[in-house]
């Protein structure tokens, strides 16, 4: 099957959106538990992301000491079984974290966990962008992403059920030492998961040195870092992410503050959140299929409800009440006219995308009740695609500085600890408050509308235009 080992590749792009979105979970419920004030909750995420740094630091220091790229030596197969084994002994100590409700520990448990998925990010998202026609890598990570949405939008719901005790949006049970059940079974999965890429037909793709990577560059340049389009992504990998985590991470906060909505209500809502990247990466990915425009456009408009069903099906089963969830579906309408404005290209689907985050995050602070709760929300649609943008811009035109590029990406994934550190302290009522804390994302935004704006520019001098597949192609 040809698509197989694109499909093998992208199933471990699930697990690090169930475990990432369930932190959304973890964050109320030992804020509670441990009586903890907003921003030391907040060190969930920031455990768990700055792993990503931890983990790309000693890559890189590694592949100095050693003289050789560790991913050109042991091979992406092997190094995304690796990365698996690592985040599966992380796992192992949410058993004794959660049996004594150890805050340290949890938070150690996730950072281990950070630590494998960092090498993972490292090796697969260059593969997924390299496996086919370059002008559509955008699109293949936007699919991989999709899978990564569909561990997003079930990992708030089964970390839900396991610590309350009821698949019931009513359980009001706090049971904490539950939460060791699903992580347990995700280290299996890990481990089997490492088994199945290991003697996968995923091809070993490397970049060494090759001529034809740079004939059409300014110059032949030494260092991953000396490409403007590179350290600049970094910052924009940076913000992205920041601005991802920190919506989400402090909803839980702003609806307890505003709505009233307590802990144990909140699931849904923050599941919708990451439902909201899925539906956006699978209206993308639908620029990947070798089918024809007119299809593709009926598929534009058909695919992002499909995504809104699998939402709406995985909360019928919980037994959530979807009366309050069905007026999204016009938002939807509005990500579905802007993806096809863009026209898949990655420069103004990252531009056009942070024009309309930052509109949805004024609505929701400038509103009240559920308005403002779905403006928040629709944040998860306009930040869909904006990470296989900013990723396959910042590689683009690197040939043998690729894999090392991709772990200095990786590294600025730190940002989804730090931004959400800062906007849940100046979530406070000293400063900003809950709901003008969202600020911090506005900036974010800013920048990342600066970098589409940029990057045209930068990648025009070095011959690379995503409107002419030729000139991506030659790199």
């Amino acid at each position: 099957m040809k698509n197989r080992p694109l499909a093998i590749l992208i199933s471990v792009f699930f697990f690090w959106g169930f475990v990432a979105a369930s932190n959304d979970i973890l964050i109320p419920v030992f804020k509670e538990k441990l009586h903890l004030e907003q921003w030391q909750s907040q060190m969930i995420s920031f455990a768990f992301y700055v792993a990503y740094t931890v983990g790309s630091l000693i890559y890189f220091i590694i592949s100095k000491i050693s003289g050789r790229d560790i991913l050109n030596r042991i091979g992406y197969k092997n190094g995304i079984a690796l990365g698996l084994v690592i985040s599966a002994i992380g796992t192992l100590l949410f058993y004794p974290a959660a049996e004594t409700a150890s805050f340290p520990l949890m938070i150690s448990g996730l950072f281990i966990v950070g630590l494998g998925f960092s090498l993972q990010q490292t090796a697969a998202n260059p593969l997924a962008i390299v496996m086919g026609d370059p002008t559509k890598g955008s699109q293949r990570l936007s699919l991989a992403g999709g899978i990564n949405n569909i561990g997003t939008t079930l990992g708030p719901l089964l970390v839900s059920f396991a610590i309350f005790g009821s698949i019931s949006a009513n359980s009001s049970s706090l049971d904490i030492s539950s939460v060791k059940i699903p992580y347990l079974i995700l280290g299996i999965a890990f481990i089997l998961a490492a088994i199945m890429f290991k003697f996968s037909s995923i091809p070993d793709i490397k970049h060494e040195e090759d001529a034809s990577l740079s004939k059409n560059l300014i110059s032949d340049r030494k260092s991953a870092l000396a490409y403007p389009q590179l350290w600049l992504g970094m910052i924009g990998i940076f913000v992205y992410v920041g601005v991802e985590v920190s919506t989400a991470s402090n909803l839980p906060e702003f609806m307890h503050q505003k709505i009233g909505i307590a802990t144990n209500m909140v699931s849904p809502y923050v599941s919708l959140f990451w439902a909201s990247l899925m539906v956006g990466r699978w209206t993308s990915s639908v620029g990947t299929f070798a089918i024809n425009e007119k299809m593709k456009l009926v598929l534009k408009f058909i695919v992002p409800y499909l995504a809104f069903g699998f939402f709406l099906l995985v909360n019928k089963i919980a037994d959530h009440d979807l009366t309050p969830f069905y007026m999204y579906a016009a938002i939807i309408l509005v990500l579905i006219l802007a993806d096809l404005v863009t026209k898949g290209n990655p420069i103004r689907q990252l531009l056009i995308f942070s024009c309309i985050g930052i509109i949805a995050l004024f609505i929701g602070m400038l509103s009240k009740g559920m308005v403002s709760v779905y403006a928040f929300i629709s944040v998860g649609l306009f930040c869909s695609t904006l990470w296989p943008c900013i990723f396959t811009l910042a590689i683009a035109g690197l040939g043998k500085h690729t894999t090392s590029g991709s772990s200095f990406l990786v590294m600025m994934i730190m940002g989804g600890g730090f931004i959400s550190l800062l906007q849940g302290y100046l979530s406070d009522d000293r400063f900003l408050g809950i709901q003008w804390s969202y600020l911090v994302g506005v900036a974010c935004f800013l920048y990342l509308a600066f970098y589409a704006w940029r990057s045209k520019k930068i990648l025009a001098d070095q011959g690379i235009d995503f409107d002419k597949p030729s000139a991506v192609s030659s790199h």
